[in-house]
């Protein structure tokens, strides 16, 4: 058997890639204290698993009670002299049968074992090879455990971690098994690093957008409908509006053409395009309608768009051809992934597919860069970082099996992005099955990474539509497609939005971008008066008529984040004005309607992100 030394150098190789492995064996060595200290304090509990994850780490347990304040406050206090007390952690390879005598009275655990000796990992899944069986131990705590670890409990800072929450969790996530005790913790190399983390934590639970999307009536989940299916109310659908024709206008000029395409079709096109077979498990089930035939709902628009394209004969006069479409698809989610607007089971892209000669490849990508600029600084989206996402060649199944079209697409897109100037950093991997992408990562307020943007160049559709236009030598040619997306999914987008902004919408994409609020009831008239004016030119202003004190509704616009607050009272109706006042507190005083009016049509004209010009 290996000596302990090598057990521990050989554990490295389970440390994420793009996880720092210093905080990745601090974590891990923070979840065992912690399963020590739970044991301790409650001798019945069954410790399974506490891997590592994103800021921290978890550890499940079979345990009928729910953990008091108090239980807490004491596991923390333990796991602090714990670490104070230095335990060195010690690692030994074990056999299959001594681990199951040392976990006879786990289940858990010796399921585990028995994974172990079929060459599966703690979670089911394929090794990869033969796996060693290792216990590690700090003072009298032993565990199943693959590594890695820190040296010992003394290399852990006892004011870095902080046990967060306790929530359930079936075990291996699966609905039909026992419902377990989740202690989620978060741990740090240092105090102040606990202390920033949980400022971050803070500021994003002000700014989530499941939060403010129920208190500024944006969206809702409705039971009823399922998982997965948010609606969006006036206010919602208002923003997602707004965005949708601010994107079209840009396609428009760029020389796009939009079209609408159903969201079914037979489940053959999706054999043809190969989602059937590389993206089926994402995809909702097919629906048998009569005489043998079955519909799918759409994943993609990409085999509908193709059809487009086929739809007439082609030339290289006629290239490129820009299609796009805000096209509604639907996408199997698992429902402990869905949520909000973020993650849903139905969404509309903003998307296009660009048929373009070879020559024209480089120049196409050069104006999806331009156009997703434009949108992002009209938008406000400041934080972001390109990616090449590369397929993986070891990976058969997941990608399309051909390696010089693989070194084609990858070697044009990264030509692409030298040649704009644009730093970026390749990930394996991260491409779709039929070709690599452009991705453009956005950060949120904790850091975290989602593709918004996406540029795909690929070879490979096209051969399987047989996809062609009449070059000028009078012979066919096969186009290039590449497929983009510039603002995501409508609902991907607003999640977002509501997060940059806190809620706080800039003038132009304000669902509600003025409130009139009359002093008495005398003024109701030149209230109403103001508002179907306003709504007629397009602003979007509404009149508080309620029997609230004005104090009351001023406050009410300003939560509800109205940009501009309009008091009117007896010297406003007499001089035709309005009293502005700012969502932040500002008092602009009185204004001319007139005045008002153009400063309205100038921040909408502008989409400036401020609430005064200048």
């Amino acid at each position: 058997m290996a000596s302990e030394a090598e057990l521990k150098a050989a554990s490295e190789k389970y440390i994420p890639k793009d996880y720092d492995p210093a905080l990745y064996k601090l974590r891990h060595s923070f979840a065992h204290v912690l399963a020590q200290a739970v044991v301790e304090r409650f001798p019945q509990a069954r410790p399974t698993i506490g891997p590592p994850v994103e800021y921290g780490f978890y550890y499940d347990f079979d345990l009928d009670v729910n953990p008091t304040e108090e239980d807490l406050q004491w596991i923390s206090e333990r796991m602090r002299q714990i670490i104070r007390e230095n335990h060195p952690f010690h690692v030994r390879e074990v056999t299959a049968e001594e681990a199951r005598q040392i976990f006879r009275d786990n289940p858990y655990k010796l399921e585990l074992i028995e994974g172990l000796t079929r060459g599966q990992d703690e979670y089911g899944n394929a090794a990869g090879g033969p796996v060693v069986i290792t216990v590690y131990q700090h003072d009298g705590f032993i565990d199943l455990c693959r590594g890695p670890h820190v040296e010992s409990t003394g290399h852990l800072d006892p004011d870095a971690f902080r046990i967060l929450q306790v929530t359930g969790s079936y075990w291996r996530g699966d609905s039909r098994n026992k419902m377990l005790k989740r202690f989620h913790g978060t741990a740090w190399a240092s105090a102040a690093d606990l202390q920033a983390h949980l400022a971050r934590l803070e500021e994003a639970a002000r700014r989530d957008h499941r939060k403010l999307g129920r208190e500024l009536e944006l969206f809702a989940n409705e039971p009823i409908f399922g998982s997965g299916f948010p609606m969006l109310l006036p206010k919602g659908a208002t923003i997602r509006r707004i965005l949708e024709t601010f994107i079209t206008d840009y396609e428009r000029k760029a020389g796009y053409e939009h079209v609408y395409t159903p969201d079914l079709a037979k489940k053959e096109l999706y054999i043809q395009s190969g989602h059937w077979a590389h993206y089926k498990e994402n995809m909702f089930p097919p629906m048998e309608v009569g005489d043998g035939e079955e519909l799918v709902l759409r994943p993609m628009c990409c085999p509908h768009h193709i059809q487009v394209y086929k739809c007439k004969p082609r030339s290289y006069r006629d290239l490129p051809v820009r299609i796009a479409e805000l096209g509604t698809m639907y996408r199997y989610e698992r429902s402990g992934v869905v949520g909000g607007l973020s993650r849903v089971r139905c969404m509309t892209l903003n998307d296009a597919h660009l048929f373009v000669r070879p020559d024209q490849i480089k120049e196409e990508i050069a104006g999806v860069l331009n156009l997703m600029k434009k949108a992002y600084a009209d938008l406000g989206i400041q934080d972001y970082r390109f990616r090449l996402s590369k397929h993986d060649p070891n990976d058969k199944e997941k990608y399309v099996d051909n390696p010089e079209m693989w070194a084609k697409g990858e070697a044009m897109l990264r030509e692409a992005l030298v040649e704009h100037g644009l730093p970026f950093f390749e990930a394996e991997g991260e491409a779709a099955f039929y070709g690599p992408k452009i991705d453009v990562q956005v950060k949120d307020v904790m850091g975290r990474e989602e593709t918004l943007s996406t540029i795909q160049l690929d070879f490979h559709l096209p051969n399987q539509f047989e996809l062609e236009y009449k070059d000028s030598d009078d012979r066919p040619k096969r186009p290039v497609m590449i497929h983009r997306g510039v603002i995501s999914t409508m609902e991907r987008m607003l999640a977002y939005l509501i997060e940059l902004y806190a809620g706080a919408f800039p003038v132009w994409l304000a669902p509600v971008q003025a409130v009139l609020v009359p002093i008495a009831d005398r003024h109701f008239d030149y209230v109403r008066h103001l508002a179907q004016r306003w709504t007629e030119r397009d602003f979007r202003v509404t009149a508080d008529l309620s029997s609230a004190r004005m104090n009351a509704k001023i406050r009410e616009a300003q939560l509800q984040k109205v940009p501009y607050i309009l008091v009117v009272g007896d010297k406003e109706v007499a001089a035709q004005a309005v009293s502005v006042r700012l969502r932040t507190g500002e008092d602009l005083g009185p204004k001319p309607v007139a005045e008002f009016e153009a400063l309205l049509d100038q921040m909408n004209r502008s989409r400036s992100l401020q609430l005064l010009p200048g």
